[in-house]
């Protein structure tokens, strides 16, 4: 991040000039007789007005790339619906963008540099479609970024006020799955905590947390809520204590899964896909994509073999009856395959079928989900907390209008094909454009669209809308 240098010796320039000025203004008056002053004065003043009116009515064109700023920015075009004000902490440093200084050690698996360019989105992806729209939506998103682009959009939402009395939402930008990430392997608990400890004590010594106590101020975490609650008594994974801090506890939490049991102050937020529309015609397009999709096969499955007895059974059981079929599509995932870390090969699969398998990972959620729902495919689930119980700001209440439950023991998930060959063809149609229609709420539009070319509500639109109905029941 650049810092501005002070100029000390312009400032001192300055006021050498004026003491000269002062000094010598006598004599600049003896000229102001001159008729030849006044023909070389006459002449410089047309010359002036000649080059203005050059620049302001042939203005020169705007750059199509924008980098994030610490400065204030300027607010999207468009109205807010007077529901929603926001007021964005102007943290200091060490709590976000500071963070990203050290970007290639926030993840003890991967370097995330990469990932933290263009607001959190990624690098741009050039093998994927609508290129030829104005702006490229496609980009390579990390799956736990949402905090990074959730601050990028609210920065730039017509939603956001300046001033902390207007506001009925104070979000606090931490990048506490950044932080977190980075120090899984710490051994000592106080460092790992540390951060979060000190967040806290901030956030109680401002005026604006005294007013409520905190209810009505949120956070947004790129990872599971699991990473934010150790306890002494549980396993130890890496993870860190935020989320049991009893401050944070007054706080909403926006996180991209919440704890089913001991959540009640978590809502549960999309994991940020791969496409970031800038404009309503690339996303109206894209949906329009999405229904004339040819979709050969019955059903897919994207994902590796897990270890453990639970995680293993159910997609070990997953895996073999796709392999066994001629209706499944499969892409495993396991010994490195590239096709599971190239976006264009991961939607493919999808718009190529009709239902997608969504077996819990290494917790209950999935990116995957997303990504299906994206490409117009009906997720099927096998867990209720893959997402009914997670992403009740997002999806419509009757589950059975867009997607598929089997539970993990029951019979139904030992023959797959059968039960989703039994679904009358002019319900899964139904349920196709149910997915489809629900494409713009999940997804996370680029930080930069202008709000008035934007035309769709997005999650974080959806989001913040949801949240502030939550802060007035509360409070």
């Amino acid at each position: 991040m650049l810092l501005s240098k002070k100029q000390p010796s312009a400032a001192a320039t300055q006021w050498i000039e004026k003491v000269k000025y002062h000094k010598n203004r006598d004599s600049y008056f003896k000229f102001l007789g001159n008729p030849h002053f006044r023909y070389t004065a006459f002449l410089l003043v047309f010359l002036s007005l000649w080059f203005l009116l050059q620049v302001f009515w042939f203005p020169p064109t705007k750059p199509t790339q924008t980098k994030f700023s610490t400065t204030t920015p300027k607010p999207s075009a468009g109205k807010c619906n007077g529901n929603v004000a926001v007021y964005v902490y102007n943290l200091p440093a060490e709590f976000n963008l500071g963070l990203l200084d050290d970007c290639s050690h926030l993840n003890i698996y991967t370097n995330m540099c990469p990932h933290v360019a263009n607001h959190g989105l990624g690098q741009p992806l050039d093998n994927m479609d609508l290129q030829s729209s104005d702006s490229n939506p496609w980009f390579a998103t990390h799956q736990f970024i949402a905090e990074m682009i959730f601050h990028a959009r609210v920065d730039n939402h017509p939603c956001r006020t300046w001033d902390p009395s207007k506001a009925n939402l104070f979000y606090v930008p931490f990048y506490g799955g950044l932080h977190v990430s980075s120090n899984f392997r710490e051994p000592n608990h106080a460092i790992r905590d540390a951060l979060a400890v000190k967040l806290v004590d901030y956030l109680q010594a401002q005026p604006t947390w005294r007013k409520n106590n905190g209810k009505d101020h949120f956070l947004a975490l790129g990872r599971t809520s699991w990473d934010f609650m150790r306890t002494d008594s549980g396993p130890d994974f890496g993870a860190n204590c935020l989320l049991n801090l009893p401050c944070v506890k007054n706080m909403s939490v926006l996180t991209v899964e919440r704890n089913p049991w001991k959540g009640s102050n978590q809502h549960g937020i999309p994991y940020p896909s791969y496409f970031h529309p800038s404009t309503s015609d690339q996303m109206m397009t894209w949906q329009n994509m999405m229904r004339q999709s040819n979709r050969p096969y019955l059903f897919s499955f994207i994902g590796a073999p897990r270890k453990g007895v639970g995680k293993a059974a159910i997609r070990d059981e997953m895996i073999k009856q796709c392999m066994e079929s001629t209706q499944c599509k499969i892409l495993k995932c396991d010994h490195g395959n590239p096709k599971c870390y190239d976006p264009s090969e991961i939607l493919k699969v999808m718009r190529e079928s009709r239902f997608c398998l969504q077996a819990p990972g290494d917790s209950f959620t999935r990116r995957s989900t997303f990504d299906a729902i994206l490409s117009g495919c009906i997720p099927v689930f096998f867990s209720r907390h893959t997402a009914y119980t997670q992403y009740s700001w997002f999806l419509p209440e009757e589950a059975s209008k867009y997607s598929v439950y089997m539970d993990e023991q029951s019979e139904e998930s030992k023959r797959i094909e059968e039960v989703l060959m039994k679904m009358p063809k002019e319900e899964v149609d139904t349920m196709r454009a149910t997915v489809i229609d629900m494409i713009p709420r999940l997804t996370y539009a680029h930080p930069n669209a202008s709000h008035s070319d934007l035309g769709f509500e997005d999650a974080v639109d959806v989001t913040l809308q949801a949240l502030a109905q939550h802060v007035r029941d509360k409070i």
